[in-house]
């Protein structure tokens, strides 16, 4: 693997600098009106487009297109993610292209990129090499300095990123070269992040757990719904719906299976708390730079982008692997609520700094690794 350049990058934003002076006062919301039918296609499409204008700043046509280009890509990432193999070296979309730009380490497999309508890119390391380092880090996580925030694949500039606090590039300089990393194969981004999971303790509603607390559900199974692991633990009973966690993995993880009685019907919905649901069709993973909404029992429905994948966060509780880093907003009490692109389901709210007043960074657990690991079939409509 080559060697790069050590790269200090300090961004402070002023929505970074708001949110960090800023103490949030949570109050429980008031419960959303149940949804009792499927809205139509029309009406889900407006209030899908009417969010994203909202949060993205897109216009009525602007989001239009984009979902469209967006389902496009999703076809043409998963399938040259399977054809490329070791050459191939991440995907991101690319809004001002409108189309998924793929890195490969080989430029003789170009011609394999754009007959699927990629834009292709050379890059110097593959996205197997990218993750492995990842993987490194995380074996020695436990010697992780508490200032560091947690570390990524970014496919845009074909590195690892690694989040500190400000004034502790060294120590995290430090934790690489105890890991066994090379230092030049890891950029430190000094930054406000702070993760903490969202407890505060059909998609996106609330639920609550019998020792106390409010999560959010992600998405129905047959037999219940999957939600946030930090949620409850296996045997944790829940009410409204009622059932229990049938299985639940944090850390490590960060999603579990909540089982649920026979007189609740699983939906094939996600709740955008204006009256209306978007439905699901299925969980095709959507690629970096795409657009994804989410929906939580505290802050309601919130746009933003995927900006990385394979990302290790560094909770207080112990460290997650393989979560989604996302630019939506989420506060307390979202922890386990949808997040979706399209109408493709994408995981699940684990937990991230900020909040929906002044914006911030949020992770969330990709919603096939838990329905793999718990057998489970996603309701679709």
């Amino acid at each position: 693997m080559r060697l790069r350049k050590q790269r200090i990058a300090a961004r402070l934003s002023v929505t970074a600098m708001l949110a960090a002076g800023t103490v949030a006062v949570l109050t429980l919301p008031a419960t959303a009106d149940p949804l009792t039918s499927p809205v139509t296609p029309a009406a889900e499409a407006d209030t899908m487009t009417e969010a994203m204008q909202r949060d993205l700043g897109l216009s009525e046509q602007e989001a239009e297109q984009l979902l469209r280009s967006e389902a496009t890509t999703r076809k043409a990432d998963k399938a040259l993610r399977a054809t490329l193999g070791a050459s191939f070296g991440g995907s991101y979309y690319d809004a001002e292209l409108g189309k998924l730009v793929v890195g490969v380490t080989e430029r003789s497999t170009f011609d394999e990129v754009r007959p699927a309508g990629a834009q292709p890119r050379s890059v110097d390391d593959s996205s197997a090499d990218l993750n492995a380092i990842v993987e490194q880090l995380n074996d020695a996580d436990r010697n992780a300095p508490d200032a560091v925030a947690g570390w990524y694949v970014d496919v845009e500039s074909n590195s690892v990123v690694m989040t500190t606090a400000f004034g502790t590039a060294e120590q995290a300089r430090d934790f690489v070269r105890a890991a066994g990393v090379e230092r030049a194969d890891v950029d430190i981004d000094q930054s406000t992040e702070d993760p903490k999971t969202l407890m505060n303790i059909i998609g996106g509603n609330a639920y609550y757990m019998s020792g106390g607390g409010r999560c959010s559900i992600g998405f129905a199974v047959y037999g219940g719904f999957v939600t946030a692991g930090h949620c409850g633990s296996p045997g944790t009973g829940t009410s409204s719906p009622s059932g229990y966690f049938a299985g639940s993995s944090f850390p490590g993880n960060d999603y579990a299976f909540v089982n649920t009685g026979s007189d609740d019907t699983p939906k094939p919905w996600v709740n955008m708390y204006n009256g209306y649901a978007r439905v699901v069709h299925g969980s095709s993973e959507a690629p970096t730079g795409s657009s994804v909404c989410r929906s939580g029992s505290t802050t309601g429905w919130h746009c933003g982008y995927i900006q990385a994948k394979n990302q290790t966060v560094n909770y207080a509780q112990g460290s997650v692997y393989g979560l989604t880093r996302t630019n939506v907003c989420a506060e307390p009490g979202d922890s386990g609520g949808s997040f979706i692109s399209g109408n493709q389901a994408q995981g699940m709210t684990s937990g991230g700094s900020g909040n929906c007043t002044w914006g911030g960074t949020t992770y969330f657990q990709p919603v096939n690794e838990a329905l793999n690991a718990y057998r489970l079939t996603l309701v679709t409509g």
